[in-house]
């Protein structure tokens, strides 16, 4: 059975985005969210009448604002818009993004500042309910005003042009709606803008990010636990007293995570008395460095939380005083700042993990049979993972530098200033991938440490991890094709298999 969502326009949590995004759904209006887009419409149609002067409504756009559209025209322009503002290139949005964006759209024009009629909020709605998804590319977008072009590319399927995903199948708009049993949108007066200008794009992208890097953090305190158990480390750092001592949310959190992944470990009494009294950094400081980003986004999930419940269209209409005022909501700045913070902070995750790989495949600093292979000379064990790992770090130092630090004019100097959001936004989902690929490297690598412990246990948290990987990724004597490996591991990492045979051992981590 398809899940239900009643959109209001103020009440729309993370969590929902993604999960709208992933799975069918049957989505409608509340009562209230209807009366509000009527009641914005009305200030709309009282313009027109009137022959006001409006931004968007009655005049040209951009740099064009200066041009009066006469009456007869306005409803022309809307279409005009959306045909022209298409202009993006490159790979496409996944599906599921697109989905987001969408939803995120239809919970904008919801709160009824956008002055569109229902029907337009319907037909996205409509797009949604029978997974009809339009083919958006992913380049072109400056973040101001708004993600005028790949929004423009969900507007034309709207209208019965472009292409959209149907069933698997790509079509062109008018065949996906007809096949849905819909009709083309007629844009009138304001829609065509109302569409188009808003930070939707950057925004629902940059949502899937965070939940995806709240993960990658947890993630990461159990590739780390399973790594300090297979190099025999202590857990004296991550005492609750010393953290006490600096009272970060997110150190003390990762901390509390290591001790109870580590709690009952066998691996760790056979050790307790040993004379090595403190590790290397990237092992003692993983609460100080996890938990950094952990704050992070912390920080970056208020800003979003926000965004998601916000109105970025030009011009607003502000219904209580009956007016239509220009400003410039549409401005991607929180969101690509957010963003490029993101990108930083969670590229640190992998950044520490590979240190950590590069211990254990180190025969000298392990303990552990170089590469972790028995066989070496003949058999090269894991030592070229290490080289994928500080490729995909490496790589996630250049994908770091911000986004919005750099901005182009645009429109003869009237957009002179934008926020290149969507460029942070895509950046930092694709440092995530490469966290994630880094940290199922780290647990290979940590999975093969610990077969040389046996018998002796880990920690209950990090025996359920070491499980989860050995139910998919068997051990190895002698050389494989460990791509497949990694893949799988990531794979496994991608549907929180491991997170939550963890938590289901230890309870919910932080």
């Amino acid at each position: 059975m398809k899940q239900r969502l009643v959109l209001a326009g103020n009440s729309l949590k993370p969590e929902i985005l993604e999960k709208i995004a992933l799975e069918p759904a049957v989505i409608s209006l509340s009562p209230q969210a209807l009366a509000r887009i009527n009641s914005g419409r009305k200030v709309v149609e009282k313009i027109i009448k009137e022959n006001r002067t409006v931004y968007g409504i009655t005049t040209g756009f951009g740099k064009f604002a200066e041009i009066r559209i006469s009456l007869n025209e306005i409803d022309q322009l809307q279409e005009n818009l959306i045909k022209s503002h298409a202009t993006g290139v490159g790979q496409l949005f996944e599906p599921h993004q697109v989905r987001a964006v969408m939803l995120l759209q239809a919970n904008q024009l919801a709160k009824g500042a956008s002055g569109v009629r229902p029907v337009v909020v319907q037909q996205l709605l409509g797009l949604l309910n029978n997974d009809i998804i339009p083919l958006v590319p992913r380049q072109g977008s400056v973040g101001a005003s708004g993600d005028l072009s790949p929004m423009a590319h969900i507007g034309l399927v709207m209208i019965g042009r472009g292409q959209a995903f149907y069933k698997g199948k790509v079509v062109s708009g008018a065949a996906a709606l007809k096949k849905a049993g819909m009709k083309p949108l007629i844009l009138k007066a304001k829609e065509g803008l109302a569409i188009t200008n808003g930070t939707e794009v950057m925004t629902a992208i940059a949502i899937l990010n965070l939940l995806e890097a709240e993960r990658l953090c947890k993630m990461a305190d159990i590739a780390g636990a399973m790594s300090l158990e297979a190099l025999r480390g202590t857990n004296v750092a991550f005492d609750a007293e010393i953290q006490k001592l600096r009272p970060h949310r997110g150190q003390g959190g990762s901390a509390d995570n290591l001790r109870r992944l580590m709690t009952g470990s066998q691996i760790r009494r056979s050790h307790k008395e040993c004379l090595k009294v403190q590790d290397a950094y990237s092992l003692r400081c993983m609460p100080q460095v996890h938990g950094a980003t952990k704050g992070a986004l912390r920080h970056i999930r208020q800003v979003l939380e926000t965004e998601l419940n916000s109105v970025t269209d030009n011009p607003l209409v502000i219904v209580n005083k009956g007016q239509v005022l220009s400003g410039g909501n549409f401005h991607g700045q929180p969101v690509a700042l957010a963003m490029d913070y993101l990108g930083i902070a969670t590229a640190e995750l992998a950044d520490i993990s590979e240190r950590r790989i590069s211990r254990l495949l180190d025969g000298c600093l392990s303990g552990l049979p170089g590469f972790l292979t028995q066989h070496g000379g003949l058999n090269s064990g894991l030592m070229i993972v290490q080289n994928t790992a500080a490729s995909l770090v490496s790589e996630n130092k250049v994908l770091a530098h911000p986004s919005s630090v750099d901005s182009i004019p645009t429109s003869a100097n009237q957009e002179d200033h934008v926020s290149m959001g969507t460029i942070g936004a895509r950046k930092a989902g694709q440092i995530c991938d490469n966290v994630r690929y880094v940290l199922a490297c780290e647990l290979l690598c940590a999975a093969q440490g610990l077969e040389f412990h046996k018998p002796l246990n880990p920690g209950r948290g990090v025996k359920a991890a070491y499980r989860a990987v050995r139910a998919r990724v068997r051990s190895f004597t002698h050389d494989r094709e460990f791509h497949q490996d990694i893949e799988e591991i990531s794979e496994l990492i991608q549907e929180n298999a491991i997170l939550k045979a963890v938590e289901n051992a230890v309870g919910k981590l932080k």
